[in-house]
Parts: structure tokens; C-alpha cells; sequence
């Protein structure tokens, strides 16, 4: 279990590594809307983690609850039963920082005795009032997420006046509230949630402005995997048909400034295109036209 010092995992990653990192999703939900590779067993999905931490992973996020639009929330029993002992397994084999994405306290605390060091709450902190104090003790990382509504009914009619103020004031609001319940500050990060209670212009104006979603000066997340806004551009893409979209979502952001965190289902992928997206911004600010990349110091 961490220690009740802050550790502030995410911004040490930050500092030992290029922007973005990469977060690997791993899903062990039955009616998530895209498992990342339909995995079953626990010998699998540990197989999987591997994989994702071989092709460049810099975390892993575990999740035993779905967050698609319409899921019921599963009961605590259920979900601990799902993610405990995939983070002890994955804590034993592999040499990245463990996230656990969860709203409930009790999951929290279980996954951060059994080895995760960083608790992702799409609710931010809404909807388990003991969640704060359970990340404070720990000195366990938080992410706090915008969602407008719940999991079941946030794509239920959502609208904004101004989408970038209201989402950066909510998460102002909840990283102040996260300090007030003793979670430091350094150990926070923000994710404007896309796709959670947003309408494709809403979801758009995020990804292409991750900077004016910075609070308090937390790194900022950006979470398009997959999502169904790239169905609302190119129609009758199912989530495992979503990966070109996805990659031209996150490398936009990227570009755009902003965006110190990607949470991916495909890691190889989104490594590959940060590798090349890199290669080509150093050769562009090199101002050459013709010559080799190495000649750039």
C-alpha cells in the first residue's frame, strides 16, 4: 500500500518521460463497450497488461465497472471480486504505477492494499462521500473527471453555454474540494471527460483545446479511445473500428498543447503515432526540407 506521504506518481512519470504518457486501459467488465482484446481469464489479462507494458505503457487502468453510456452500476462485491486480483497479479509482474477506476471507497482502498498507487473517479469524488479520505490516507494519486449526470442517463439531452469554462470551473471545484479533504495537490490530475455528458461539438471544443482545462496546474488527461463521437463523424464505425479515429483525436490534442496523459485501449498503436507525430516536429523545427533527421541536434 503507498504511504500516506504524498507520491505523486503521475508527476514523477512527468518528469522522467516525454509528454504524453501513455495510460493502457485494461477492462475486465463483461459489458464494457470495447474490452481491448475480449480477455477472460486472469492468466489473459495479465498477458495482455504485459503486452501493453512492452510496447511502451507508462500505467496501467484497471476498471471492473463500466462507464458506457447506459451501464448500471454493478455492486461493490462484484466489482472488487473483478479487480482485486488482477492488481495483485499485475502488481507482482509488472514494473508500472497501477490505476484502479472506480467511484466506490471500499474498491478504492482494497485496490490500493493490493498494489495501485492512483484512483480514477469518473465521479470526482461525487458519489461515495468517503473516497476523499480514503485517497488522503493512502497518499495515493487521484483523477478527477467532468461528467455531466451518471454513467446511465449523461447522454441524455447534455448541453453547455460555454463547454471549456463550465468543465474547467467544475474541475477547479472538485481538485479545491479533493485539498480541503487533504489529497495534495501534486498528486492530482484532471480529465475533461470526453464523451461523458457531451455532444460532439462539446467533445470536439475539448480535444481541441486540452489547455483551457488545466486547473490548479494539474496534468491533464485526455481519454477519446474508441469513443462513439468518432461514430458521429464517420458513421457506422463500431468501437473496434474506431482506431484510426481515436488516433487522429489524441494526436490532434497533443498537438494542440495541453495534453500530459492519454488513456488508450491500443498502446502499441498510440505509440507508433506519437513516435512518428515526434519525428516530424523535430524535423519541421529543424527548418530543414531535404536533409536527414539525425542531422538535427
Amino acid at each position: 500500500m503507498v504511504t500516506a506521504q504524498s507520491s505523486a506518481v503521475i508527476q514523477k512519470l512527468l518528469q522522467e518521460h516525454a509528454v504524453p504518457l501513455v495510460m493502457g486501459i485494461i477492462n475486465v467488465t463483461p459489458d464494457s463497450f470495447y474490452s481491448g482484446g475480449g480477455y477472460h481469464g486472469l492468466q489473459e489479462v495479465v498477458d495482455r497488461a504485459g503486452e501493453m507494458v512492452e510496447a511502451g505503457a507508462h500505467l496501467l487502468d484497471i476498471g471492473g465497472e463500466s462507464s458506457r453510456p447506459g451501464a448500471l452500476p454493478v455492486s461493490v462485491a462484484e466489482e472488487l471480486d473483478r479487480v482485486v486480483p488482477i492488481i495483485e497479479a499485475l502488481g507482482r509482474s509488472l514494473p508500472v504505477p497501477l490505476s484502479v477506476d472506480t467511484r466506490k471507497s471500499e474498491v478504492a482502498r482494497a485496490a490500493l492494499v493490493a498494489g495501485a498507487s492512483i484512483v480514477n473517479d469518473i465521479s470526482a469524488l461525487r458519489d461515495d462521500p468517503d473516497m476523499a479520505a480514503v485517497v488522503a490516507r493512502a497518499g495515493a494519486d487521484l483523477i478527477l473527471m467532468h461528467m455531466q449526470g451518471s454513467p446511465h442517463d449523461m447522454q441524455n439531452n447534455p448541453h453547455y453555454d460555454d463547454v471549456l469554462q463550465e468543465v474547467a470551473d467544475f474541475l477547479h471545484t472538485r481538485v479545491e474540494t479533493a485539498a480541503a479533504a487533504g489529497i495534495d495537490k501534486s498528486s492530482i490530475t484532471t480529465d475533461p471527460g470526453i464523451g461523458f455528458g457531451k455532444r460532439l461539438e462539446d467533445n470536439l471544443a475539448l480535444l481541441a483545446n486540452p489547455e483551457a482545462c488545466r486547473v490548479n496546474g494539474c496534468p491533464v488527461l485526455i481519454g477519446a479511445s474508441r469513443k462513439s463521437f468518432i461514430n458521429l463523424i464517420q458513421p457506422d464505425t463500431l468501437p473496434d473500428q474506431r482506431l484510426a479515429g481515436t488516433l487522429a483525436a489524441h494526436l490532434f490534442s497533443v498537438a494542440a498543447g495541453g495534453c500530459d496523459l492519454l488513456r488508450v485501449h491500443d498502446v502499441a498503436e498510440t505509440i507508433q503515432a506519437l513516435s512518428v507525430w515526434r519525428a516530424l516536429e523535430k524535423y519541421t523545427g529543424c527548418g530543414q526540407s531535404t536533409g536527414m533527421l539525425n542531422d538535427c541536434s
